[in-house]
């Protein structure tokens, strides 16, 4: 371990670098000097130094050296999030305290305060995330201690991520899928939190394109393929708009810009249409370089000239201006319509207002130094948006948290949405709550004493009930009742971690008290039978009868579900008697029941054979027990990886299956890869949605096309029609993906047939 600076300075005499990474260094430096507020050259050159001899003998899995890995999560700090000299300098740095033999202790004498934290504030967030305690809460808090201490601890691990999936080709398969799911479920969306649009849709779309590969290829390849036509419909479309900007004197910038390919992968998915079926594959983005009042004024004086151009859309215009999105983003969203009849997303902000929707928390921060000792501000407070951050990072922290681990990752996780809506106080004031909030979420975030006594609600002046999913723009009313306590059932359609904390908080407590109660009522009737038997004896017999644990027969003793009078029956004859209707407690988490895990990893690749994937074969495999999945329906052909389940059963899943991603990031030691043989005697079950219009013969079409004319069996059909549509859903039988995509095919030529799908 180097320990002392003098020590150091003596391996750095006569450091020799290779010059292609002289020349990357110069690179760094210049946009430094190009995007940061201030530049002390002296110490990134010095930083660069140090990890380049730490890493010296060090490679990466592709094969080159590792210094490559540091120099660009550097470059990605300072061209891309821009924040200053010490976060591309802990950038350069933050892998040496972990990797090599340098300690913290040196790099802040070297390089100070800073950037020893920051580095050492990444160094604990990467034990997070790169193995399997990913689900344990401890180390999710330790992400969030991290974050708390100094923003821009987390910038620099969002350029170690963002620089990983950019390289992750080189890994294994299993660590490719695994890393995407978290970044998809992680990364990306705490990315959104923090307002870096940009580093946000990169780490979205190289999620999709592991985890998703040919929806990926599907869509690169299409977007492609028309960029030349897009082009010019862009250019003929900003033409006119460009000339009367000019004339009425503005200073802007136009230009339009392909929307993110996670993006169009989900309209897709969520409007059941292919490619060439979704219309808004990109936006215009009109930039104004006036700021303050008067970039706002402008913002709609230039909405207005498109208008003019170009008819909007009802009900397709969005002001983020003046209602911000939580993260600080601020636009003019209009769709309007072109004369073909295409409709064109166009968005319209100020520089300033660009700058956040790109940088977030980034182009907010003003430095200002930070107070030592006990008590010391976080890095960057001061500024509005940043103290916001700090504000709700401190709420994730004080909240109650549950036991389950992976239930607090869960929670963790509900504070990263994405969409969000805007509803009001009757008193006017704002509130930013999540798509699908409900007014029970609104209540709590008003206040916990609200949330706890919520009786009814009211939306724009009429009942809703307490389920009902809240739509921007409406105002809320809450009903209190001092006598009202929560349901437990509020816990299974609230969205917000706060509501689902206090919820959970206040069940724990009803269970503990309830189980206090249901003790002291046991013990009683014990001391009437004089009986004395120990906390041995009471577990075991409590074992015997089916409970999950003592607790649980307390609590239900206490809540008048077990007669505690049976308990004393079976100690005196020592026969249990019959088993309590119900062995998991109301509101337990049945994963909490759980035996502890057992690593089947290494003895199912011996049974395997040693092969790098078990090739499934129909219904005969290697003694492995294989089945496959009913939330997806795998079938030959289908992209899959197997899952091995706690009792030893390998299950195939579809890698677009709804739990691949949970699967992949918080058990991905479990995943097995898998490859489908070539015997094609086996039928398997696929699911087909159809909609089109509903016209006499249809149903009978579609099963001649089907069981005549492609000769496949079909299991069940069901159709419903309503103001002369219909949809179906259609069971069959097929061999591989190829006859299923055959018979969508034919069935998509059918007269009247507007979209045929298939079912996950």
């Amino acid at each position: 371990m180097i320990q002392a600076s003098a020590d150091l300075h003596r391996q750095l005499d006569g450091l020799v670098v290779a010059p292609d990474y002289e020349r990357r260094l110069r690179v760094l430096l210049e946009h430094c000097q190009r995007n940061l507020p201030s530049v002390d050259e002296a110490m990134i050159r010095r930083a660069f130094r140090v990890a380049y001899w730490a890493h010296r003998d060090d490679r990466r899995a592709s094969g080159e050296l590792y210094i490559s890995h540091p120099l660009e999560v550097a470059l990605i700090a300072a061209k891309d999030i821009r924040m200053d000299d010490v976060t591309v300098a802990a950038a350069l740095l933050h892998d040496t305290v972990e990797d090599t033999d340098l300690s913290l202790d040196l790099l802040e004498s070297e390089f100070g305060t800073e950037v020893a934290r920051i580095t050492d504030g990444v160094t604990k967030i990467g034990s997070v995330f790169e193995n399997r305690a990913l689900g344990r809460a401890e180390n999710v808090r330790k992400l969030m201690l991290s974050m708390a201490s100094d923003v821009r601890v987390i910038l620099v691990k969002f350029a170690d991520r963002l620089h990983n999936m950019r390289t992750l080709v080189a890994m294994p398969t299993e660590k490719q899928l695994r890393i995407a799911a978290e970044t998809a479920d992680l990364f990306a969306p705490l990315a959104h939190r923090f307002g870096l649009h940009e580093v946000k849709t990169e780490l979205e779309d190289l999620s999709l394109k592991y985890l998703q590969p040919e929806a990926y290829r599907e869509i690169a390849d299409g977007l492609n393929a028309k960029r030349r036509q897009r082009e010019r419909f862009i250019e003929r479309f900003i033409e006119p708009l460009r000339e009367e900007l000019k004339e009425a004197g503005f200073a802007f910038d136009i230009y339009g810009r392909p929307k993110s390919i996670t993006s169009i992968y989900s309209k897709m998915k969520r409007q059941g249409v292919g490619l060439d079926e979704v219309y808004d594959l990109f936006a215009i983005r009109v930039i104004l370089h006036t700021t303050g009042k008067q970039g706002r004024e402008d913002c709609w004086r230039v909405y207005s000239t498109v208008t003019a151009n170009y008819p909007p859309v009802d009900g397709r215009h969005r002001d983020f201006i003046s209602k911000p999105k939580s993260n600080g983003y601020q636009s003019l969203h209009a769709t309007v319509m072109t004369p073909e009849g295409r409709p064109v997303e166009v968005q319209i902000r100020t520089q300033e207002m660009h700058e956040v929707a790109e940088r977030g928390v980034a182009a907010h921060w003003k430095y200002k130094e930070t107070p030592g000792g006990d008590g010391a501000a976080p890095a960057g407070a001061g500024d509005a948006r940043v103290d916001e951050l700090y504000a709700w990072v401190r709420d994730l922290l004080e909240n109650p948290s549950p036991d389950d681990a992976g239930e607090f990752v869960r929670q963790f996780q509900l504070n990263l949405y994405d969409e969000e809506i805007y509803v009001f106080t009757p008193a006017g004031e704002l509130v930013t709550l999540p798509t699908g909030a409900t007014p029970v979420d609104f209540a709590f975030q008003i206040h916990s004493e609200v949330g706890f006594h919520c009786i009814g609600a009211k939306a724009d002046g009429k009942m809703v009930p307490l389920s009902y999913r809240l739509q921007s723009g409406e105002q809320v009313e809450i009903l209190t009742s001092k006598r009202q306590t929560p349901n437990p059932d509020w816990a299974t359609f609230v969205v917000t971690h706060k509501a689902q904390a206090r919820i959970r908080h206040w069940i724990n407590e009803r269970r503990r008290k309830t189980s206090a109660h249901g003790r002291d009522l046991l013990d009683k009737k014990l001391a009437r039978a004089h009986l004395e038997p120990d906390e041995q004896a009471i577990n075991r017999l409590a074992a015997d009868l089916k409970f999950a644990s003592t607790q649980q027969l307390f609590y239900e003793i206490g809540s008048g579900k077990y007669d505690p009078a049976d308990f004393v029956a079976a100690l005196k004859k020592g026969l249990p008697p019959e088993a309590p209707e119900s062995d998991v407690p109301e509101g337990v988490s049945p994963a909490l029941l759980e035996v502890d895990e057992i690593d089947f990893r290494e003895d199912a690749r011996e049974r395997v054979g040693g092969r790098t994937a078990l090739v499934i074969e129909g219904e005969r495999h290697t003694d492995l027990a294989v089945e496959y999945a009913a939330c997806c329906g795998p079938i030959p052909g289908d992209d899959v990886f197997g899952f091995l389940s706690r009792t030893g059963v390998v299950k195939i899943h579809r890698k677009g299956c709804k739990n691949a991603n949970h699967l992949f990031s918080d058990h991905g030691e479990r995943v097995i890869p898998v490859e489908w043989s070539r015997q094609k005697d086996v039928q398997f079950s696929a699911t087909l949605r159809v909609v089109g219009e509903d016209r006499v013969g249809i149903v009978s079409d579609m099963t001649a096309v089907i069981s005549k004319s492609l000769k496949t069996n079909i299991r069940s059909i069901t159709v419903t029609s309503e103001d002369g549509m219909f949809e179906g859903t259609i069971v069959l039988y097929v061999s591989d993906v190829k006859q299923l995509r055959r018979i969508m095919k034919r069935l998509g030529r059918l007269d009247g047939i507007y979209g045929v799908y298939r079912e996950e």
